[in-house]
C-alpha cells in the first residue's frame, strides 16, 4: 500500500464515507456467448431485461441486471495458476432450497465440484463454461451477531476454510426429518489451511 493511500485511509473523511448500498452485478467477457447466456439463464433461473448478439443482462430479482456477459469471441480461455476473482456467490434462504437448486442442476448434466461446509454457510461450488467459479450457499446461523461471533472463534481460526459433506446424504437426512440447523452445524475436523482450497 503506498504512503498516500495509507495517510488517506487514515483520515476520518475516509473512514465515515458513504457505503455502497448493494453490489448490483458483475459483468463477464466470454468467448462462448451463447452457451454462457444459455447457462446463467438456467443455473440461476433468470431472464434477459436486454440481450442482442453481443451483450445479455440478466435478472432473477428486482434488480434490472445481476450478470451481464458480453460476446468477445476474440479472447483465451482461462489459464490455471492465474490472478483475479475466485468466485462469486448467490444465497438461498433454506437448505432445502439449496437441495432443491442442487437436485435441478443435477438433473440437466451441471455438477458441483465442491461441496463444503465453511461454518458460517453450508456451500455448493459449480464452475460456467468459461470455468468461473460460483458458490451457492445457505447462511448457517439465523443472526448476524451469531455468524461474526463464529469467525471470532478457536474453531474458525484453526479450520477458516470448513468441512466437505455429501450434499446426496444432506437431503436424505432433510426429507427423513432432520432439522436444518442440525444439518447446517459443521462438523470439527482440527487445524485446515488454504492447501485444501481447490484451484483452478
Amino acid at each position: 500500500m503506498t504512503t498516500a493511500l495509507a495517510n488517506k485511509r487514515k483520515s476520518a473523511d475516509s473512514l465515515n464515507g458513504p457505503v455502497p448500498s448493494k453490489l448490483a452485478h458483475v459483468v463477464l467477457r466470454s468467448p462462448r456467448f451463447k452457451e454462457m447466456v444459455d447457462w446463467y439463464k438456467f443455473v440461476l433461473a433468470a431472464s434477459a431485461s436486454y440481450e442482442n448478439d453481443g451483450l445479455a443482462f440478466l435478472t432473477y430479482d428486482e434488480e434490472h441486471h445481476r450478470i451481464a456477459v458480453m460476446n468477445m469471441p476474440h479472447l483465451a480461455g482461462r489459464t490455471t495458476g492465474t490472478a483475479g476473482m475466485d468466485h462469486m456467490a448467490f444465497s438461498y434462504d433454506s437448505l432445502a432450497d439449496l437441495v432443491a437448486h442442487y437436485r435441478r442442476l443435477k438433473a440437466a448434466g451441471i455438477m458441483p465440484f465442491w461441496a463444503i461446509n465453511h461454518g458460517p454457510t453450508t456451500s455448493l461450488y459449480y464452475r460456467d463454461p468459461d470455468e468461473n467459479q460460483l458458490e451457492f450457499q445457505v447462511e448457517n446461523f439465523e443472526t448476524l451477531a451469531e455468524s461474526n461471533a463464529f469467525f471470532s472463534s478457536a474453531e474458525f481460526a484453526q479450520n477458516p476454510i470448513g468441512t466437505e459433506y455429501d450434499i446426496e446424504d444432506i437431503g436424505r437426512r432433510l426429507a427423513a426429518g432432520e432439522s436444518e440447523a442440525d444439518l447446517k452445524r459443521r462438523p470439527s475436523i482440527g487445524p485446515r489451511g488454504l492447501e485444501g482450497i481447490p484451484l483452478r
